[in-house]
């Protein structure tokens, strides 16, 4: 039986590796890391804590000298809206990565292929409609940036 953890585990997984490969087109270096690059112990453990592990990012890139981080976040195609939902768990960890890493900068790349900033998130919810229960922060789509714009365009590296 499929659960609705392991629809969102599969779709989460395939945004990544979409990630990976667009970056990887665009001259960057990418290595998976975060939960999806531990073994199943270590995945059941960090389920049952609140430790900000759990959202560690996804895939770290390089390229010329450049480093940055990446939390793919992808969405199930039943809950497309005009705005992305971040969870305060994800923002809050990811503020903390941003400034214990610094200057490595940590992006969130959302199934639409747009880019944001977990300072971006804050900056753009702090006045903003937030989700009833106060778990998610709610971002419109088009306050994001287009992946090129932060990456560059494939076109551009080949040249």
């Amino acid at each position: 039986m499929v659960t609705h953890w392991q629809d969102r585990k599969s779709a989460g997984e395939l945004h990544e590796q979409r990630v990976a490969t667009a970056l990887r087109t665009r001259g960057w270096t990418v290595q998976q890391c975060g939960q999806g690059s531990y073994p199943d112990p270590i995945r059941q453990a960090l389920a049952r804590t609140g430790s900000a592990l759990r959202q560690f990012p996804d895939l770290i890139a390089a390229r010329e000298g450049e480093l940055v981080t990446i939390d793919a976040k992808d969405r199930l195609p039943s809950t497309h809206t005009d705005r992305y939902a971040i969870s305060t768990a994800t923002l809050n960890a990811g503020l903390l990565f941003t400034a214990a890493h610094a200057p490595t900068p940590l992006y969130y790349v959302f199934g639409d292929m747009k880019v944001l900033t977990p300072a971006e998130v804050l900056h753009y919810t702090d006045h903003a409609l937030r989700h009833h229960s106060g778990a998610y922060h709610l971002v419109r789509t088009d306050r994001a940036h287009l992946f090129d714009g932060v990456f560059g365009g494939a076109s551009e590296r080949a040249a």
